[in-house]
């Protein structure tokens, strides 16, 4: 497979590239369960700040980070932002729905903060933000950003590559980077569907039936 680098800022609608797996559903309403080294929790503004090798669970989601700070609103939707150790990133892990007999898949995602929106369903990877689809072991699909948006309910990613401007402050040439990159396997076809014929030439001339052996006209 050719490797296909998008010359472009904002890339969205990923959504489905193989159109037969989706986000884990039910992990909307599991339970968030977390383990760290240290707790600091409000309850008159319900937050809780989580640090030192945090790891969150919630179904088949899994983030880690260096902290994470949780809040829950007043109709008991939960929000959480991870933030990694200087110069790590943050990870992501979830499962997706797939067709029985299929193989399993999974979205993992890194950024340097990470926040997931408990209302809205979607998880919002910031700064040097990656993105992978695996089936099964195989990694299927890859994308890179400064900003990697993942909804779960609408299975739409939308990434940002954030192009530096043409100097900076000192009047030097920008930085390289700043574009959106993706590398995307190709559909799998579905069980028995028969290969597409070969197009027919539009020059070609079209054949006629004739009634002489020699094809002339009568």
């Amino acid at each position: 497979m050719n490797h296909r680098i998008l010359p472009t800022l904002l890339l969205a609608a990923l959504a489905c590239i193989h159109g037969a797996a989706h986000a884990e559903k039910a992990d909307r309403a599991k339970p968030m369960n977390i383990e760290a080294d240290a707790l600091r929790h409000d309850e008159l503004k319900a937050t809780s700040v989580f640090s030192g090798r945090v790891v969150m669970t919630k179904g088949t989601i899994v983030l880690r980070g260096a902290r994470l700070d949780v809040r829950q609103d007043v109709d008991g939707y939960q929000y959480g932002v991870v933030t990694a150790e200087a110069g790590k990133r943050a990870f992501f892990r979830q499962k997706r729905d797939t067709a029985a007999g299929a193989p399993e898949e999974f979205i993992e995602g890194e950024g340097e903060v990470i926040e997931y929106d408990g209302k809205a369903d979607n998880v919002r990877f910031i700064r040097r933000a990656e993105l992978r689809r695996y089936r099964g072991s195989v990694l299927s699909d890859e994308i890179t950003g400064a900003v990697i948006v993942y909804n779960n309910l609408t299975d739409v990613f939308t990434v940002d590559g954030q192009r530096t401007p043409a100097t900076n402050a000192a009047g030097d040439a920008p930085a390289p980077g700043g574009r959106v990159r993706a590398v995307l396997s190709p559909k799998d076809p579905p069980p028995g569907a028969a290969a597409p014929e070969p197009a027919t030439p539009s020059s070609a001339p079209a054949l006629r039936p004739s009634d002489s052996l020699g094809g002339g006209a009568r």
